[in-house]
């Protein structure tokens, strides 16, 4: 038999087993188990009882993780590398590597990158990754408008109360981290804008201008650009998936016209059968 015959085949059945749901369950058990694995060695107590076990499970974990790639690498060939996420789960297992070539602490912290794979292996999360890359464009115009916002709104802010409260306007970046501040609506009236309208008590209509402008405006038009484009992601694989049961009815319905054609066909020959057998009769008489 020929060699590359015998390769591709078993590249087909490797490449049939690695899309199988029971595969990709597989995974994403393992990679939930081993995110939990990871937790548990943050707790020292359960460190020094179960440290070997956990050492275990950690090579075990990555031993797998590093097979699967080396599959999906001889399954796929080059094909492998023109995948976004194929490449994103390359990236994060070669990352996990690292830590069993070094005893760095901070090399072994990045173990705990793994648990990114959750979002390549999980449809949802890819769906939500997919729908912020799809609206970038929108996300830098909306965030280059709320940047110039938060410029315009700093300048001010400095220029007002920078003299006065110089902890919190007293340059561009001490006014940029407070108006940050004030955006997210956290602490913001009691540590921040009343001490200022106890000096200035006009202060309010800046403060509420600028909240207005982006807590409640720009950020919420950020938010629904996200939105949209993640609705226009899932009614995309809605209208492939529906295009794909589509090709497959079609497909249904000429397999048993086909088939309905055969029948007919047999029909047409079991009639013609007897005839043919009644006049050979006859002429071996003759």
């Amino acid at each position: 038999m020929n060699p590359e015959k015998i390769k591709t085949g078993l590249r087909h059945r490797l490449i049939s087993l690695i899309e199988t749901n029971v595969f990709q369950y597989l995974i994403l058990t393992i990679i939930v188990l081993n995110a939990i694995t990871l937790g548990m060695e943050t707790d020292a107590g359960i460190l020094a009882k179960y440290g070997s076990l956990l050492f275990v499970l950690d090579t075990l974990f990555i031993s797998i993780f590093t097979i699967e790639i080396v599959l999906k690498i001889y399954a796929y060939r080059l094909n492998f590398f023109r995948n976004g996420w194929n490449i994103f789960d390359f990236v994060i297992v070669a990352v996990s590597i690292l830590p069993f070539l070094s005893n760095l602490s901070v090399l072994r912290t990045l173990r705990i990158l793994r648990a990114l794979r959750l979002v390549s292996v999980t449809p949802v999360f890819r769906r939500v990754i997919q729908g912020f890359m799809n609206a970038l464009s929108g996300l830098m115009a909306v965030g280059s408008m709320l940047l110039l916002v938060f410029y315009v709104s700093a300048v001010m802010a400095t220029k007002f109360f920078g003299e006065k409260f110089p902890e919190f306007f007293g340059s561009l970046g001490s006014s940029f981290y407070s108006l940050f501040q004030i955006m997210t609506l956290e602490s913001w009236s009691m540590s921040i804008v009343r001490p200022v309208m106890e000096e200035f008590p006009m202060a309010w209509i800046f403060f509420i201008l600028f909240i207005l402008s982006t807590t409640f405006s720009v950020l919420n038009l950020l938010i629904g650009i996200i939105v949209n484009s993640m609705q226009q992601v899932h009614e995309k694989e809605m209208e492939v998936t529906h295009q794909q049961i589509q090709e497959q009815k079609h497909y249904q319905l000429l397999l048993s016209e086909s088939l309905a054609k055969i029948e007919n066909a047999l029909k047409e020959i079991k009639k013609t059968l007897p005839k043919e057998k009644v006049k050979e009769k006859i002429n071996t008489k003759r």
